[in-house]
């Protein structure tokens, strides 16, 4: 059986790891590379950094944010925010990353996806998913809504109906974090999840609402998550990824433990 991963999220605001609740209200979580050396440490099978306001303030990566960051580990290391070119996506490898994560410009540009993965591998392409449920749809799961810039602005494209054409396109994985759910520690959206888990056959990450080790172990079965992401559990000391998968490994839950 496959295990299941663990994923520490750093989003970056001005050279600073932050966290907010649904996107906004953000606060200060200290230093990128300290913090992913550090939650490497504890178990973390990979690190996702995302430059939050690239894409809104119209600039690139952050790249001595990415290479500082990436001197500090030595676990697969993903980098979003600001990708809007292969060669783009290429001075990201450059600087230390694994993988790219690419969000608005694949939607603008979904040849985007088949860019980077014809020269880097689909193994490198993340497409991540910002979504919002729809309620005052027929359907609230099925309908939910993409959205760019940071979570500012709907596109219009369904969720599901996305996340089908990314994998087309040539994607790896997909990165899909509630709106709903982000910072509330309420629990991910498994319903959510599992409709996109079971609309594609590349791994889906879920992100957005981790709270406690039942919201993982739900998230892995109702959602059918391949891995799921966290942060502020990680950043404010709920819980290290150490003892998250210890707890989970006793629930029955397939993980790496760390050493």
């Amino acid at each position: 059986m496959l295990t299941k991963r663990i994923i520490a999220c750093l989003d970056v605001h001005d050279g600073r790891v932050v966290k907010g609740v649904q996107f906004v209200d953000l606060i200060d979580a200290g230093d990128p590379a300290t913090q992913a050396a550090r939650h490497a440490r504890e178990g973390a099978d990979e690190i996702v950094l995302l430059d939050i306001t690239a894409t809104h303030e119209g600039r690139k990566t952050l790249l001595e944010t990415v290479r500082n960051t990436a001197r500090a580990l030595f676990v697969p290391f993903t980098v979003g925010g600001g990708i809007r070119t292969a060669h783009d996506a290429e001075q990201v490898f450059e600087a230390g990353a694994d993988k790219v994560s690419v969000n608005s410009a694949a939607l603008a540009d979904p040849t985007l996806i088949d860019a980077i993965g014809r020269t880097f591998g689909a193994q490198a392409v993340v497409v991540a998913i910002d979504a919002r449920r729809d309620p005052a749809a027929a359907d609230p799961v099925r309908d939910a809504q993409v959205f760019v810039q940071g979570g500012r602005k709907p596109t219009g494209r369904r969720v599901v109906e996305w996340a089908r054409e990314a994998e087309q396109r040539g994607a790896g994985e997909i990165l899909l974090t509630s709106m709903d759910s982000d910072g509330t520690r309420a629990g991910f959206d498994c319903e959510l999840t599992a409709a996109v888990s079971q609309a594609v056959r590349i791994p889906v990450i879920a992100s957005g609402g981790a709270g406690t080790v039942s919201h993982f172990t739900d998230v892995f079965a109702r959602g059918k998550a391949d891995a799921a992401l966290a942060a502020s559990i990680f950043h404010f000391g709920v819980s290290s990824a150490r003892s998250l998968k210890q707890s989970l490994a006793a629930a029955g839950v397939p993980v790496r433990l760390p050493c």
